[in-house]
C-alpha cells in the first residue's frame, strides 16, 4: 500500500508498519510500499517503536512521506588498559 493511501485511511495517528519496498539514496531510505500492522496510541508509540524488529517501524501520518536517515552502526573500540608495574 502507498503512504498517501494510508494517510487517508488513518488521519493524524501513529501506525505500526511493515516495510515491503524501499530504496536508498544519499544516506536516506525512501519507503515506497508498506503494510499497516496496527494503529498505535500516542502513549504507546515509543514502546512499540523500541519493540519493532527489522523491517517494522512506527510512523505518524502527519508526515507527507516516509524518509529515514540511514546510519552506519558505530561499534565501540576495545582497548586494554595496563597500569605500570614498577
Amino acid at each position: 500500500m502507498k503512504w498517501s493511501e494510508v494517510r487517508k485511511l488513518y488521519p493524524n495517528q501513529f501506525l505500526k508498519l511493515k516495510v515491503l519496498a524501499s530504496h536508498i539514496e544519499n544516506s536516506q531510505e525512501f519507503i515506497e510500499d508498506i503494510a499497516v500492522i496496527k494503529p498505535i496510541s500516542e502513549k504507546n508509540a515509543t514502546r512499540e517503536l523500541l519493540n519493532s524488529k527489522g523491517d517494522e517501524l512506527v510512523y505518524h501520518t502527519v508526515n507527507e512521506s516516509i524518509v529515514l536517515e540511514v546510519r552506519q552502526d558505530v561499534g565501540l573500540r576495545r582497548f586494554e588498559y595496563h597500569e605500570n608495574q614498577a
